[in-house]
């Protein structure tokens, strides 16, 4: 009988990859043979081993902020996938073509909240998902007028986080 892999410690060692390490082929060590990665509100992403190489070698690893901050909100882990909601923070002095592709660097501060939906087969990452409010990180950067449209920017963050250290941190 075979262990039941750790999805919790597989999900930050890929995370570590990502962001800390920045190495596209630990990154992709990590992932079964033909992954999906789709950054749902930029369309962002690949399908198949090298989509999600190429999608991570050239709009991903190595194209963030130096200030980027990532704040756990809540994780839940299930058999097969882990979904996690963080508060990402950074300021937009970079171009980052996997949320803001086209958009030259602002110098402004971003702070919103994400939802990662990675899913597993076995020990090796499957799928990834991520969700975050596009309209509030073009309201913070100022491309969208949130004065003028039911949207609100950094408001939602920091409620959330708010709430969080209030004890509404749901984490298991």
């Amino acid at each position: 009988m075979s262990a039941t892999p750790d999805l919790g410690a597989l999900f930050d060692e890929h995370v570590a990859n990502e962001f800390a390490i920045e190495d596209v082929e630990a990154t992709m060590q990590t992932m079964v043979a033909e992954p999906y990665v789709w950054h749902v509100p930029s369309m962002a992403g690949g399908a198949g081993h090298e989509d999600v190489r190429e999608f991570y070698a050239t709009q991903f690893i190595g194209r963030m902020p130096g200030d980027i901050g990532i704040h756990p909100v809540s994780r839940t882990i299930a058999s097969d996938r882990v979904i996690e909601e963080i508060v990402v923070e950074f300021t937009h002095d970079v171009e980052m073509p996997w949320i803001l592709a086209g958009v030259a660097p602002t110098g402004r501060k971003v702070r919103v909240p994400f939802v990662v939906v990675m899913g597993f087969e076995g020990d090796s990452i499957a799928f990834e998902r991520i969700y975050w409010d596009q309209a509030s990180v073009l309201s913070q950067i100022g491309l969208l007028d949130s004065s003028r449209l039911p949207v609100s920017g950094v408001e939602q963050a920091e409620r959330l986080l708010e709430l969080v250290r209030r004890g509404g941190n749901d984490e298991s």
